[in-house]
């Protein structure tokens, strides 16, 4: 009954780094930052299977491009001579995609999480109740 508490638990912590990649990614879409500067970079979360169990784990969050895409925007303060910027190349699209794969993936392993438990207590109270 344990591991698959522990399995479901990793799963959301995994599934709780991703949505906090995604809403990071979200946040700066719209960052505009100088030519000559770094483009804000997607943060990807890369997970791996647990060699103990049957549990996940983030082994590392991957860093996108800093290239960013230049935009023509001489108002802008941070616009170079010719009056270019550069934003993060992220599309709002895919971003969407994943934060509802994520938030759906954290709510089943919660799910899993809660009847595991509240089996494992009715487990407790017929042990009492014999």
């Amino acid at each position: 009954m344990f591991n698959i508490i522990d399995t479901a638990a990793s799963g959301a912590s995994v599934h709780r780094k991703w949505l906090d990649a995604v809403s990071d990614n979200m946040a700066n879409i719209n960052n505009a930052t100088s030519t000559s500067s770094d483009a804000f970079q997607e943060r990807f979360v890369v997970a791996k299977e647990l060699p103990t169990h049957n549990g996940t784990v983030v082994s590392e969050i991957k860093s996108g491009d800093t290239t960013g895409r230049i935009v023509y925007e001489p108002t802008n303060p941070l616009a170079d001579a010719q009056g270019y910027v550069k934003y993060p190349d992220i599309n709002l699209s895919d971003q969407m995609g994943y934060l509802i794969m994520a938030q759906r993936g954290y709510q089943a392993n919660i799910a899993v999480v809660e009847r595991a438990t509240n089996a494992y207590q009715a487990a407790l109270q017929l042990g009492k109740n014999a």
